[in-house]
């Protein structure tokens, strides 16, 4: 504990992911200090989302992780040197929002390249809606490398999550823009220079309405991404169709109740990482603390 004060009396206020690296400490056991040492504090950039996990009691929990929050948007400092503690968290918030501008705007300019030199430019923008989501859209973005779920291939941070939503686009017409957006999908993951990862689905306006139905695991994890969702090309007409969906289907009500019970989740998470002394189930408690699969599939 003394470590962590001299470090912060020295250095003055640090990420949490610093702390780490100058301290060597096991992760849980440092966040552990700084939220119980009256002379340490912690302030939390950025904002807390729903996420729907199978392996969570009733699907409800809040992104990003314990862990997650602390190594990446927690910036700890001493209660004495809270003005360059307040330096310090504008500074990440503004990287993190440039972050997650660049990745939209990269996202959005990949789109409308594709769109632009396909024949049939004028139908596929009359009738598909280009929706980014993820968390580009909270300005949650990063750019840690991680590696990419289907080769294993390290990728600059979060990735884009595109979702087409199509409206009696022709059969071939959404085979051939399937066959340019997967192009371009491997065109950013294997170029050295971007390292991106793309998550896209194409899907047409009657499976969103049987998705809005909210009946299984899947259907609500599409019907969260949509409602998240932000308009980036094509039809906004048809992109304030889907979101006038939404509120027809109840889902702003649905959700806003699973991301209450996600608040309190994180809140007795919290209370219980605290407490936690002795023999307790080291498995159970570090399942509070991060998650085993921080990747969110889109349906």
């Amino acid at each position: 504990m003394e470590t962590v004060i001299r470090l912060l009396e020295n250095h003055g206020p640090l990420t949490g992911k610093d702390l780490i690296r100058e301290t060597g400490m096991d992760v849980f056991r440092l966040w552990k200090i700084c939220n119980t040492l009256d002379q340490v504090i912690t302030c939390v950039v950025g904002k807390r989302y729903l996420r729907l996990d199978m392996k969570v009691k009733g699907y409800a929990r809040l992104s990003p992780s314990i862990m997650r929050e602390f190594l990446n948007y927690t910036i700890v400092g001493l209660r004495t040197n809270k003005p360059d503690m307040i330096v310090q968290a504008e500074k990440l918030e503004k990287e993190i929002n440039t972050i997650s501008n660049k990745k939209i705007n990269l996202a959005r300019d990949m789109i409308r390249r594709l769109v632009d030199e396909h024949p049939d430019r004028e139908t596929i923008i009359d009738q598909s809606s280009f929706i980014i989501a993820g968390d580009v859209v909270f300005n949650m973005a990063h750019s840690e490398p991680r590696p990419e779920s289907s080769t294993g291939e390290l990728v600059k941070g979060s990735d884009l999550d595109i979702i087409v939503v199509t409206d009696n686009l022709p059969g071939q017409l959404i085979k051939s823009l399937d066959e340019a957006i997967y192009r371009e999908k491997y065109n950013l993951l294997t170029n050295p220079v971007s390292k991106e990862e793309v998550d896209y689905i194409i899907k047409d306006l009657n499976t969103v309405k049987e998705q809005l139905k909210f009946s299984d695991f899947k259907a609500m994890v599409a019907s969260k991404i949509l409602y998240e969702g932000q308009y980036l090309y094509g039809s906004f007409d048809l992109y304030c169709r889907v979101k006038h969906l939404l509120t027809g289907y109840g889902l702003v009500h649905k959700l806003s109740l699973l991301e209450e019970d996600a608040r309190q989740n994180r809140v007795k998470a919290e209370e219980t990482l605290i407490s936690a002394f002795g023999a307790v189930d080291q498995e159970e408690l570090m399942a509070l603390f991060y998650t085993t699969e921080e990747k969110e599939e889109i349906f």
